[in-house]
């Protein structure tokens, strides 16, 4: 059963074919509610097409999944609902000119604004930036992100932040929806030994404090509860096979 916060994640057989063939398949999972899961595999393995279908965004082809006592496919809309991403390279990529305070007010107004309960619409302005400003604080606080730290403090670019900074403050925009369930891909790639294991640690804190986390990685971590593996497709295989991901991005129903 579900706990109050997190999500818990089941797979059996499970796959999505593109146009030019299989992206991934046969991908089997039962991880508990909280728990820090490790899509592990090669890029170009599927593995980030298998992040998406799991987190609602992308429409599997076959076998079963339940997220959050959600099935998928059919109930996709409802996992997005308590669902987010962190960084997911075309699809929630930080926007480089904009500066880490501009990333944050604009999630922060995107949260106001499709928050339809009637409470939220009969707070006052002043309520609604205090409001505001305790969730930035909260995100930033559980992703590990010290705007004090970095060269303009909140003013900095994006462009200008650390691979580690920039993480950092993709899981912060991804938690201020208050997920049950938080994707986070190409988690160790670009990061070096000491950065790939503050990652990992920030990653299993926030699976700890009750939010299932599925990361994308090339080599799962001890911190991991569960691993699932994407196969390496032969070398004669992985153009068509990064194709069909890439026609699977293009025609699949995703968020």
């Amino acid at each position: 059963m579900d706990s109050p916060h997190g999500a818990g994640v089941t797979a059996e057989g499970f796959g999505l074919e593109g146009p030019r063939g299989w992206v991934f398949r046969g991908v089997g999972l039962d991880a508990a509610p909280g728990s820090l899961v490790a899509v592990e595999g090669p890029s170009g393995s599927g593995r980030t097409c298998l992040l998406l279908a799991l987190t609602g965004r992308m429409k599997p082809t076959e076998g079963t999944a339940e997220v959050g006592g959600e099935r998928l496919p059919r109930r996709m809309a409802a996992v997005r609902r308590f669902s987010a991403l962190g960084p997911v390279p075309g699809v929630s990529d930080l926007d480089p000119a904009l500066t880490v305070a501009e990333h944050l007010r604009e999630r922060a107004l995107l949260q106001h604004r499709f928050d339809g309960s009637v409470r939220a619409l009969l707070r006052t302005p002043a309520e609604r930036r205090t409001e505001a400003r305790a969730t930035i604080d909260e995100a930033l606080k559980a992703a590990g992100l010290d705007l004090a730290t970095l060269p303009k403090a909140e003013r900095t670019s994006v462009r200008d932040l650390e691979r580690l900074e920039a993480l950092r403050l993709s899981v912060a925009l991804g938690l201020m929806g208050r997920p049950r369930l938080l994707g986070v891909d190409d988690t160790d790639m670009k990061l070096s030994d000491a950065e790939r294991a503050e990652a990992w640690t920030l990653l299993r804190s926030i699976a700890d404090a009750g939010t299932t986390v599925l990361a994308v990685c090339s080599q799962a971590p001890g911190e991991a509860d569960v691993t699932v593996g994407t196969k390496q497709n032969k070398q004669d295989e992985q153009d068509k096979h990064e194709e069909g991901a890439g026609d699977a991005f293009a025609t699949t129903g995703r968020a």
